[in-house]
């Protein structure tokens, strides 16, 4: 299998290759030249979810060193569940996807690549570095995966007062080999960094630089996973195929969930659940893409004004009456997302995170006859320990913070200000050398 460049289809990297390259270098993001198709026969009974990433991610790993590895790969990564939860007295079912090291869903896709990084570079290789920009999650998530590592360095973007209290604990507690930098500017400010330094030849060759953005291919894979695995479950049991919510913000979950039905998985419709940041829905509705700056919410790691995966996104339909076929998109006010807390809570016993209260609030929307006539679910993308300052003055009781969580809130921490430009990171990232 190999893959190519949305940017330029003519150019073919390797699986290892496309992990390593993180961006194409046209600035492309790696897609594959060829998809696998599924049918629910072809996966196993045992549903949990390494066997299902073998089975599906096997395809794209043929003929790759990393196949060699990828049941060691799988097992190492998927060491915690992704349960799929039924909601008192609805037709409706919860996909807790926060149950890994760091409560939220970014930790599947950072520690398959951790665990395929850790097979791929060598003791006697150059030193790596990753270079990564975080709304609040995936920066958390990849210090987790990637601590103590040898022979990699991370460096962690952030924008300043704009992620929780407790996310910005969790991506300032590491040291060791992982820095954090707290940007003066917004999660999209963070991202064109990155990407500079990533078209930055000379800058990226100096410094190894890696991505683990989910502009990265190894992380949208094993993302599918989840996708694959509930939706079985679904079929298996009721015959129906699953439809889903996803809370969305640089869409990699949502191309992600995507990419698993075009590959034959049993998987109905896809909305996405975005916070008023509207350059998706704008897009579906008017057909002109308009990228915008990023407004704040309580929702907060969904403060995308330019998403990278919508690259994927209109590569896989590039006639908008196609991708208007494939998904819907919705948007939800801080007013909104503070109710649906509070109401699911009283009525259902739900806490929800303020992103999965985006995707709720979408869901209560709906006519009752299109909620009752198919299997809804959301995806529950972190948990609401993650956010007490919001979450726990709705409900009015404390938040259970979950045992990982706690180890990590109990840290030191310790962070760097940047000022949002790539020359600023090139000058700290030379003081270190």
């Amino acid at each position: 299998m190999n893959f190519k460049s949305t940017t330029d289809t003519k150019g073919r990297v390797s699986f290892s290759a496309a992990l390593l390259g993180g961006l194409a270098d046209d600035g492309g993001l790696y897609v594959p030249c060829k998809w696998p198709q599924f049918s629910p026969e072809d996966f196993p009974l045992d549903l949990s979810l390494p066997t299902v990433a073998e089975t599906l991610i096997a395809p794209f790993a043929v003929d790759d060193p990393l196949g060699l590895h990828l049941s060691d790969i799988v097992r190492d990564a998927f060491n915690f569940p992704a349960p799929l939860q039924s909601v008192a007295g609805q037709a409706l079912s919860v996909l807790e996807l926060f149950h890994g090291p760091t409560a939220a869903f970014k930790d599947f896709g950072a520690r398959f690549l951790a665990a395929c990084f850790e097979r791929l570079i060598k003791p006697s290789d150059p030193p790596v570095h990753i270079l990564v920009a975080t709304s609040g999650d995936t920066g958390g998530a990849v210090a987790a995966a990637f601590h103590k590592r040898p022979n990699i360095s991370v460096s962690i973007l952030y924008p300043q007062g704009l992620v929780s209290p407790t996310q910005e604990r969790q991506l300032t507690c590491w040291g060791d080999n992982v820095r954090s930098f707290s940007v003066l500017g917004t999660f999209d400010d963070c991202q064109r960094i990155v990407k500079s330094a990533f078209l930055d030849s000379a800058f990226k060759k100096e410094h190894g630089l890696v991505s683990a953005n989910s502009i990265n291919l190894g992380r949208l894979l094993p993302q599918a996973v989840y996708y694959a695995a509930a939706s079985l479950a679904q079929w298996r049991t009721q015959g129906e195929k699953l439809n889903v919510i996803i809370p969305s913000g640089n869409l990699g979950n949502a191309v992600a969930c995507i990419w698993a039905r075009h590959m034959g998985l049993p998987i109905g419709e896809v909305v996405l659940a975005h916070n008023t940041n509207r350059s998706v829905l704008d897009f579906l509705q008017c057909g002109e893409w308009k990228p915008r700056t990023s407004l704040a919410t309580l929702a907060s790691a969904m403060d995308v004004g330019n998403p990278s995966n919508m690259e994927r996104l209109r590569f896989l339909f590039p006639v908008l009456g196609d991708l208007r076929s494939a998904v819907t998109a919705f948007s939800v006010n801080d007013t909104e997302i503070r109710n649906r807390i509070c109401h699911d809570y009283k009525r259902y016993g739900q806490v929800w995170c303020p992103h999965t209260a985006v995707a709720a609030e979408i869901w209560a929307r709906m006519p009752p006859m299109q909620r009752k006539d198919k299997p809804w679910c959301l995806i529950a993308t972190a948990s609401p320990a993650k956010f007490p300052e919001i979450v726990e003055p709705l409900i009015g009781r404390s938040v259970t913070v979950p045992i990982a969580l706690s180890a990590l809130l109990s840290r030191s921490v310790q962070f760097e200000v940047l000022n949002p430009s790539l020359s600023a990171l090139r000058n700290v990232l030379a003081e270190v050398n």
